[in-house]
């Protein structure tokens, strides 16, 4: 049997002769531990491989005037420009006055982002790594 399972927002998997599994929280080496456990009771001797194929659960998010508004997977050291590119600009985006709202320790801060400025290859020290949780806005 071989299937391939989303994880579920609760953070479980839904699986045949199992039904729900507790997935989050785990390494794939101890869900495939814990899925060969449980298939003891119907199987003799289960071989379980788990393999991940897309980290979806860290998002951020970009809103404003762009084409593509929402969230959007947080893929490894993803950059400012990198999300604006694909969330793309409206005819109407202030290109100079785009913001990023982080929250870190409670705290939410504002770091400021001149899109023009980065695309010149000027104060390219804006074009920071995104974290999860972050909103990219474009006024």
């Amino acid at each position: 049997m071989t299937v391939t399972l989303p994880v579920r927002p609760d953070g479980k998997i839904s699986m045949p002769l199992l039904d729900d599994v507790q997935a989050a929280g785990l390494t794939p080496m101890q869900l495939a531990a814990s899925i060969k456990e449980k298939l003891k009771k119907y199987i003799a001797d289960p071989r379980v491989t788990v393999v991940v194929t897309a980290m979806n659960s860290q998002r951020i998010y970009v809103l404003g005037e762009v084409t593509h508004t929402g969230s959007m997977a947080l893929l490894p050291h993803m950059t400012v420009l990198q999300a604006l590119s694909s969330a793309g600009f409206t005819q109407f985006a202030n290109l100079k006055g785009i913001y990023l709202l982080r929250t870190e320790n409670g705290q939410q801060t504002k770091i400021r982002f001149n899109y023009k400025d980065v695309v010149k290859g000027k104060d390219t020290e804006q074009n920071i790594q995104l974290k999860p949780g972050d909103t990219i806005v474009v006024p």
